[in-house]
């Protein structure tokens, strides 16, 4: 909450009369921001012209964003959240971007029925043993106040928030929390697949059905929620009293809802069926996938995984969103530099490319938008995953099954009788599959696979380590991406930081020097990356090639600094330095580079 800055308006408002009540008209706010110098009079009498034939029935804020006011400080239209803020600021009250993660929908939605709220245009947003917080875009009715203090036997407070938002989180969160309620009643608390509870199994067969209505609205909410949040990942997760949702948004995971245990074994049951697991099976891990739309109509794919806990069975929902899950290499993020000298290396007609990261680095994108971008008519790709992230029809797939047998090493064989020219393994985790990789590479293919190394040089180490020769490594690795993924700066709030030292990042990168300005920004939080001050990620690139000099350095016993000062030598920036030059962009900060990437050696 926050009251509305000064840029939103020309001069100080003058205070609303106390004696004033009722519902708000568009002409008198029209008059209130002209008087406040918030708009011209000219643009006043335009406005007045304009909206006279604009919709009726919207609500008067709804309506004068519609002919876009243009504010008299700078001459850019007034939205309809400016003039909520305004509203907000000329009646006296908080301001407030309602955040729907932040709200407890069950213990909000009893403070009032979703009838009153509606016809009141309400929307109770916390609700806490000392007061309820109440959203209304109508500051100076207050004819419902006195009665829902009466119910909910605690005083009210008021905030203003943007009338759209309202009347569409109304509808969400009442809706919500009657379909968990009916769910609730239709299968109770039993159900649940607990360590703790298995005495208590033998004694009812009472159980929520998956196919429930309340059960699937609950569900398909779930979904559209988290497309709608721009969320990575979806964990339903049982605790000892009830079950917890949370969100992975940038890299961060957010509580989302808390509901009876019953409805979230219901839910998970559910998604189970839809991804065609075996839904009675719950002691032993899962995997399945699911197709699905996003609210623009787009097919998402969901990756399902399922995990027996202490308190019952765990679901996490991996989201790959046709907007991040596969990117034209343009943009992935790499700088020009590397652009130029990736795009290179995958153009080789044979030989083994490798990605490097810890898990959730984006190797995977990485890996899908490159073979996407070499996957033409005249060549075929195959893959062997574990498992299969997405379905892409460019590439054919392959899943190991380690219960028969078949696993990476197996599936390289396989592909190696299926004419293929680009290989993608999955992960090299034993001297098998790296034999199998160096063997394509040998025999006239194109090989990407992963590693988990720290960064690209210490994948050399690493293939050595597991057993392979390194005349082998020489006569057939092209090149080492290592990657990260660090959070970006919300574009809205950041701000110049004048008080960060250009010495600290100089000493971040030592002994490679940063050159040119530096001009750092701090995040700020704000309404739109929900406080954080960072929205987004995107990934920082180390690229070694293999050159005739750094092979000299690869023998049975490397000296991992001999390799990485010959990286640089050739033209690999490490991925520290790949970070503090996105920090001297403004991109994102010193600590988030820090955090996520290895120091220098």
């Amino acid at each position: 909450m926050k009251r509305v800055p000064a840029s939103v308006h020309a001069a100080s408002s003058a205070a609303v009369p106390e004696t004033y009540v009722g519902p708000l008209d568009w002409r008198m706010l029209v008059n209130w921001l002209c008087t406040d110098g918030v708009i011209t009079t000219d643009e006043a009498r335009r406005t007045v012209a304009r909206c006279s034939q604009a919709e009726s029935r919207l609500h008067p804020l709804v309506r004068l964003a519609s002919v876009s006011m243009e504010r008299a400080s700078d001459g850019r239209a007034l939205d309809l959240e400016m003039l909520t803020e305004y509203l907000a600021q000329r009646s006296g009250l908080p301001y407030l971007r309602i955040d729907p993660l932040k709200v407890d929908v069950a213990r909000v939605s009893d403070t009032m029925s979703a009838t009153y709220a509606e016809r009141h245009k309400l929307l109770p947003v916390q609700a806490t043993p000392e007061e309820v917080v109440v959203a209304t875009a109508e500051p100076f009715q207050t004819d419902w106040l006195a009665e829902v203090e009466r119910q909910a036997r605690r005083p009210v407070r008021r905030v203003v928030a943007n009338p759209e938002d309202i009347h569409r989180y109304t509808a969400e969160f009442f809706a919500l929390a009657k379909s968990v309620r009916a769910a609730q009643r239709a299968g109770g608390s039993a159900g649940a697949s607990s360590f703790e509870q298995l005495v208590e199994l033998g004694n009812t067969n009472k159980q929520l059905d998956a196919n429930d209505q309340a059960v699937i609205r609950v569900v398909d909410w779930l979904w559209q929620y988290a497309f709608d949040q721009r969320a990575s990942d979806i964990h339903l997760e049982p605790r000892r009293e009830q079950g917890v949702i949370r969100f992975r948004i940038d890299g961060v995971l957010h509580p989302v809802y808390q509901m009876p245990m019953g409805v979230l074994n219901a839910m998970i049951a559910r998604v189970k069926l839809l991804g065609r697991i075996d839904v009675v099976e719950k002691r032993r891990p899962q995997d399945g996938r699911i197709k699905t739309r996003n609210p623009r109509g787009e097919e998402v794919e969901m990756r399902l995984s399922t995990l027996p806990t202490a308190f019952g069975e765990k679901m996490v929902m991996r989201i790959f969103d046709p907007d991040n899950a596969v990117k034209d290499l343009d943009a992935l993020g790499f700088s020009p530099q590397d652009a130029r000298r990736w795009e290179a290396l995958i153009q080789r007609p044979h030989g083994i490319i490798l990605v490097t990261g810890p898990t959730g680095s984006g190797k995977t994108t990485t890996l899908y938008s490159t073979l996407k971008r070499v996957a033409t008519e005249e060549v075929n790709v195959s893959t062997v995953e574990d498992p299969i992230e997405m379905i892409e029809p460019r590439f054919n797939q392959t899943q190991v099954q380690p219960q028969i047998d078949f696993n990476f090493a197996e599936g390289v064989r396989a592909l190696m009788r299926q004419d293929p020219d680009i290989i993608m393994v999955g992960e090299i985790r034993d001297l098998e599959t790296a034999e199998m990789a160096v063997q394509a590479a040998l025999t006239g293919h194109l090989v990407f696979t992963t590693l988990h190394t720290n960064d690209a040089p210490a994948a050399i180490s690493r293939l050595l380590e597991l057993g392979v020769p390194a005349y082998l490594i020489n006569a057939t690795l092209l090149g080492v991406l290592a990657q990260r993924l660090v959070r970006t700066l919300c574009k809205q709030c950041k701000q110049v930081d004048d008080e960060s030292a250009p010495a600290a990042l100089a000493e971040a990168v030592k002994p490679w020097t940063l050159g040119g300005g530096y001009h750092p920004y701090r995040p700020v939080g704000c309404v739109d990356c929900r406080m954080t001050g960072f929205r987004g990620r995107m990934g920082l690139y180390e690229l070694l090639t293999v050159t005739p000099a750094l092979k000299q350095g690869i023998t049975a016993t490397p000296v991992l600094d001999q390799l990485r000062h010959q990286a640089v030598a050739d033209g690999m920036t490490p991925l520290r330095m790949a970070g503090a030059l996105r920090v001297a962009q403004g991109l994102t900060t010193l600590d988030e580079v820090m955090a996520s990437t290895p120091p220098p050696q």
